[in-house]
Order: C-alpha cells, then sequence, then structure tokens
C-alpha cells in the first residue's frame, strides 16, 4: 500500500480532505505530520483516527530531522502539504512564524522528497517514478483587485502582508525545484475557504460564534472587501483531481466564484440565524454588528477564476454560498449547543 505524506492535517483544509481522501482512496496509507499549534486540532480527526490506513505524527516541518526521518520510515510515494500558518493578522504581528513554516518548511519537504525520490536531476529512482509533490497556496500571492477583474494562473504575484508574501515564496520554490529538477509538483491556489471544521479566528466562524453568544461582531472598516468564497469540501475535491491528474509543473486556480463582501456575509449569517435560532427577546442579531478600525494593508478584493481545473480536470464546486454557508451555520450552531447543553450538565 503506498504511504502519502499530508502535512497540517489537523488543521481546517486538512481536517477535512483527510475524511474525504481515505473514503475515496482506501487502498491509501495516509501519514498527517502536524505540530499542532493552536490552529491544529485533533478532535476534528475523530472519524479517521481508528482508521488503519490513517496515522498521525507530531512534529514540526521546519525541523528537517524529522521530515527526513519520516520518509525514510515509510518510504513516501507523494507529499500533499497543506501546513501553514494563514492568518493575515497574526502575520502583522508576528512574522518570523510565517516566514519558519511557511517558507523553510516548504524548503525542508521538497528538498527532502527530491533527494528520496531522484537520482539526478530529471531521473527518478524506478519506485519513485510516479511520486508527486501537491503544494496547496492561496490567491493571496496575486496581491488585490479592483472593481473589475480574476485573478489567472498567470497573474503576476504581487503580495501585500507578510502571510502572502511567505506563501509567495514557497510557491517560487516548488516551482524552482520543477524547473531545475524536473521534480513533479503541482501547485493550488485557492479562494477564501469556510466551511467545518475552520478555526474561531476566521471570518465567518467568528460572526457565527459572536453572534450566538451576544459580543460585538466586528466588521473591518466599511466591510465592503470583497472575497470570492470557496466550500471547504469543493476545495478538497479540487485539491484530489489535482494530486491525481494534474499536469507536473503547472498551477491550477480553486475558486467558488461567490464573491461576496464583508458585511453582506455578516447580514446573511444574522439573517440565518435568526430562523434557526432566534432570540428569546425578538431582537435582530445584525445589531450586534460593529464597524472596526480596517487592517493594515486590507486588499481590497480578491477573485479567482477557475476555468482552467474546470476545463482541464472537470473540476466544478457543487455549492453555492448560499447553500454551503446554510451547511457551515449548522455545524457551528450545533457545536454550540453541545457546549451550551454540556455546561448545564
Amino acid at each position: 500500500m503506498d504511504a502519502i505524506l499530508v502535512t497540517g492535517g489537523a488543521g481546517f483544509i486538512g481536517s477535512n480532505f483527510i475524511p474525504y481522501f481515505l473514503e475515496t482512496h482506501p487502498n491509501i496509507q495516509l501519514v498527517n505530520l502536524d505540530a499542532l499549534t493552536y490552529a491544529g486540532n485533533l478532535s476534528n480527526l475523530k472519524e479517521v483516527e481508528n482508521n488503519p490506513n490513517y496515522t498521525f505524527i507530531k512534529g514540526d516541518i521546519v525541523d528537517r530531522s524529522t521530515v527526513e526521518l519520516l520518509f525514510e520510515k515509510y518510504d513516501f510515494k507523494g507529499v500533499i502539504h497543506f501546513a501553514a500558518e494563514s492568518h493575515v493578522d497574526n502575520s502583522i504581528a508576528n512574522p518570523d512564524a510565517f516566514m519558519q513554516t511557511n517558507i523553510i518548511g516548504t524548503f525542508n519537504l521538497i528538498d527532502v522528497a527530491k533527494k528520496w525520490w531522484m537520482i539526478s536531476p530529471g531521473i527518478y529512482k524506478e519506485a519513485f517514478k510516479n511520486a508527486r509533490f501537491l503544494h496547496i497556496s492561496t490567491d493571496e500571492v496575486y496581491g488585490t483587485l479592483g472593481e473589475e477583474g480574476l485573478f489567472q494562473e498567470t497573474t503576476p504575484y504581487a503580495p501585500n502582508s507578510p502571510y502572502s508574501a511567505s506563501k509567495a515564496s514557497s510557491d517560487f520554490i516548488v516551482r524552482s525545484y520543477h524547473h531545475t529538477f524536473g521534480l513533479n509538483v503541482v501547485t493550488t491556489n485557492c479562494s477564501n475557504n469556510y466551511g467545518p471544521k475552520q478555526h474561531n479566528e476566521k471570518l465567518i466562524p467568528t460572526i457565527i460564534l459572536k453572534a450566538l453568544s451576544g459580543e460585538d461582531i466586528p466588521i473591518y472598516g466599511d466591510g465592503k472587501n470583497v472575497r470570492d468564497w470557496l466550500y471547504v469540501l469543493d476545495h478538497c475535491k479540487g485539491i484530489d483531481l489535482a494530486y491525481q491528474n494534474g499536469v507536473s509543473g503547472e498551477t491550477y486556480n480553486i475558486g467558488g466564484r461567490n464573491e461576496r463582501n464583508n458585511l453582506y456575509i455578516a447580514n446573511k449569517i444574522c439573517e440565518i440565524l435568526e430562523q434557526k435560532h432566534p432570540k428569546d427577546s425578538g431582537a435582530s442579531y445584525k445589531d450586534q454588528i460593529t464597524f472596526v478600525k480596517d487592517r493594515a494593508g486590507h486588499d481590497f478584493r480578491y477573485a479567482i477564476d477557475a476555468i482552467k481545473i474546470e476545463n482541464e480536470l472537470g473540476w466544478k464546486a457543487d455549492e453555492n454560498f448560499e447553500t454551503g454557508i446554510e451547511k457551515t451555520i449548522d455545524w457551528y450552531l450545533n457545536k454550540f449547543k453541545a457546549k451550551s447543553n454540556s455546561s448545564l450538565a
């Protein structure tokens, strides 16, 4: 049974991807390497912890010796690289962690993979002739858009935050290992993900949980910043297709074609909560929306042109924003109710 290394699998996207991949690929062994920083949570993987095809290893990709030992033990035939520091606000406050994990960590992974799989540039060891390194990145590497236009795979990089700069650096490292050494790599750049298991610090969980807790719902600036929202399971399906069928050396942008501004999202979530979990007082959750000082260097708009992955790999998003946000709210609402009931017991 071939083994694949998944990094950062206890994080938001990884913990949605692993159960999906294990179900759809029952003959693959997945090894999840995660440092379990604040954003990683093993409770997100309860449904697979007893799966015989799944192994969890606590470790940091910045520690090269850990990566080398795992390659020796499991003889990986592939790497699916999620692990990253990813919160823009945190990158402004503490950029060092982003440079270490996103740049040095990615270098360690791809350099160890190259040395394990290849004899020399362009020549693979026979046992690893189909080995592949899939790098998951972000649309934020492209910078910001105005009122019109879409990010394409050919859009020049123009990162504006320490987070996006560190991800752009990691993208270039991966690209260089393909062009210099002939390593079989594929990169995906996604738009903003949302869905179950996302960390509370992110926009949509923050809105939901602040609303339910009766706290102010903070919205940066005037709330008109636009993101292209992608339901996490749709993203997982795109990653799977890119890993299985993507062309070596290519990049695929994955976006949901669901552009919404932050204020629309806050209002929409409040409206759905008023239907599903109305306040005893009858008051509106929208009364909790509060505008706060804008984020430094806040990009105005992101939007992905996903036509390449749609046409070449047959991917499509199953969820639009309205169906996806309802599923997301249901997940957080059930979690909130369970926590409330346990505190009353």
